[in-house]
């Protein structure tokens, strides 16, 4: 049973852990967060916030001194530190277990695979000539993919021909980090299913999203995905599946491929709320915020179901401008119906970086998604 006077601590500031706390605060949890910014996102509005660097071992035991639980916004943190905490009696949720695997994409799909989850074929590889053998075994294009620490396409190197093959391994680190060669996946659909996994094992999953990204950082989400009936039951079967596998708890995000036949392959998983689940906090009964501190605290989960079509769109700081951060056309953007703006409280805006969002819910998803888009064109955020 939860007691709502439970104390959580919260590994990551950012704008997905001030999420998070705008929910828990509704719910009366007293929390602390552990961010080396000492006015990150969620600064103003957290109980206690602990600066220190994310592998700060002192700083993140201290955090659990001060929690009940622990859980985290972003997947590249310490996993030794944590299973340590769990060891000595510590929750830590999602657990340190899934998490470590999860941090090492090598990892990750060859526990997959093992469980006859679908994905595309990889293997190891350390060296060019491992390389080019790969792309003779797959076909060209193939991705090469750093095994740890990538996000928001770092760590992903197209290889179109076997020339390419000592240019992608220097790109990756030239031996520094552990690589994995990955055959080139078919889509015509990148898709995202959140799914969220109760301390009882209680399993709810949202609908499929359809993603669109811009060099190689997600722009536009809409919900509900334009896929076949049995694609997206496959891809929600999929998502529930892949908690089974993980034995998470909290929220998960699993990102999909669709293939021009309707077949679904996992690309990757994240153990947390994602950007790509930000529509839910408009869009649907519970959002995945919610659902992520019910889960981690012991709550029941709730209901995931989707009230109205929604599009969710990215703000990015603009290109060729960094500096103090300010919001130019925020008037014009809520001055369209059914949209919502969301606007992270970063002190810098730098060219790409992830500044905030704004979601457009309507009766029809042509309709949100024509509003999100004017939406878009009037709000800027820069240096």
């Amino acid at each position: 049973m939860c007691s709502i006077n439970k104390k959580i601590g919260i590994i990551g500031g950012g704008q997905l852990g001030q999420m998070m706390i705008l929910e828990a605060k509704k719910m009366g949890f007293y929390i602390t967060v552990l961010d080396p910014t000492l006015k990150c996102p969620a600064h103003s509005i957290v109980d206690e916030h602990i600066v220190a660097d994310f592998d700060d071992e002192k700083a993140i035991r201290l955090l659990a001194d001060k929690s009940d639980v622990i859980t985290y916004e972003f997947e590249h943190i310490n996993a030794k530190v944590l299973e340590e905490l769990e060891s000595e009696g510590k929750k830590v949720y999602p657990t340190a277990k899934s998490l470590e695997i999860i941090q090492n994409k090598f990892s990750q799909k060859t526990l997959l695979l093992q469980n006859n989850v679908p994905v595309p074929e990889f293997k190891s590889v350390s060296s060019p000539e491992d390389i080019a053998a790969a792309g003779r075994e797959y076909g060209f294009p193939m991705m090469l993919k750093s095994c740890t620490g990538g996000y928001d396409g770092k760590g992903n190197y197209v290889v179109n021909d076997e020339s390419c093959s000592l240019a992608a391994y220097n790109a990756l680190g030239g031996g520094a980090l552990p690589l994995m060669a990955e055959k080139f996946f078919p889509f015509t659909m990148e898709i995202s299913v959140l799914a969220c996994r109760s301390i009882n094992g209680d399993i709810k999953v949202y609908p499929v999203a359809e993603n669109i990204h811009k060099d190689s950082i997600l722009d536009k989400t809409k919900v509900p995905a334009d896929i076949s009936h049995e694609t997206t039951e496959n891809a929600m079967n999929l998502a529930k599946r892949v908690m089974e596998v993980f034995e998470g708890v909290g929220m998960f995000c699993v990102e999909m491929f669709v293939g021009p036949d309707g077949s679904v392959a996992i690309n990757e998983v994240a153990p947390r709320p994602h950007n790509s689940g930000h529509y839910t906090i408009e869009a649907c009964v519970t959002s995945q915020f919610e659902q992520h501190i019910r889960a981690v605290s012991g709550l029941p989960l709730g209901d995931p179901s989707l009230i109205r079509p929604v599009v969710m769109r990215n703000i990015l700081g603009d290109d060729g401008s960094s500096g103090r951060a300010k919001v130019d056309g925020a008037d014009e953007c809520l001055a369209i119906n059914g949209v919502t703006l969301h606007i992270y409280g970063k002190e810098e805006s730098k060219p790409k970086r992830k500044m905030g969002h704004l979601t457009a819910t309507a009766a029809s998803l042509d309709e949100a998604e024509k509003n999100a888009d004017l939406a878009k064109t009037f709000i800027h955020i820069h240096g």
